[in-house]
């Protein structure tokens, strides 16, 4: 917290020097910055900018089954798809949705469009946010949290965000134009216009 003086007319009309506080805005990290951060089992992220750490998430067999079978029905439906076909990836893979400030991020499962997987091949991280971001719930995931994760993917260009609760079998999609929409029991799930033709139930991907 900073201090700084401001001179106000007392109550015998003299100027008078006051002291106040201020709070001193977050200083503002660059993906390139947070890239040159070491290795030490921290997990990191920037949003809009500011610097997000905490210990390294613990997986789980569910979030593990749940994350590996989606990437199987994902991959089958985008090996379907004509050329150009994008990418599907998994495993916090990195997007820097945003720049100036940078948004940073790892995201658990994301289909990739072309042009976002063809853009700074060099680079670890995506240039460029998704078009879908799945985020399956761990133990130390608070609602601040994921409401938080899901207002930066949504206003950051992202189509859909899918968040999958394994414990109660649940997925809910997110889109910027519409409201939520829970999928459960054995629905299939879809994310029509933008997987065109993909269609799983939930049965496969929770596992019976």
């Amino acid at each position: 917290m900073g201090r700084s003086e401001v001179q106000k007319v007392g109550a015998r009309g003299l100027l008078e020097e006051v002291t106040v506080s201020t709070i001193a805005e977050p200083r503002l990290m660059t993906t390139e910055e947070l890239l040159a951060l070491p290795e030490d089992g921290v997990d990191r992220e920037l949003i809009r900018g500011v610097l997000r750490a905490r210990p390294m998430t613990r997986r789980n067999r569910w979030h593990s089954t749940v994350e590996s079978r989606l990437v199987l029905f994902l991959g089958t439906w985008l090996n379907g798809r004509p050329e150009p076909r994008g990418e599907i990836v998994s495993g916090e893979a990195g997007f820097v949705l945003r720049r100036d400030p940078d948004s940073n991020v790892g995201i658990d499962v994301a289909y990739v469009s072309p042009e976002v997987a063809a853009a700074e091949p060099s680079s670890p991280y995506f240039e460029g946010p998704p078009v879908l971001a799945v985020e399956i719930l761990s133990p130390s995931d608070t609602q601040e949290d994921i409401d938080e994760k899901i207002q930066l993917y949504l206003e950051t260009g992202v189509a859909v965000v899918w968040i999958i609760n394994a414990k109660f079998r649940t997925v809910t999609a997110y889109r910027p134009d519409a409201e939520p929409i829970m999928f459960s029991g054995d629905q299939e799930l879809t994310a029509e216009p933008h997987l065109p033709g993909f269609r799983v139930r939930l049965g496969e991907v929770f596992g019976r």
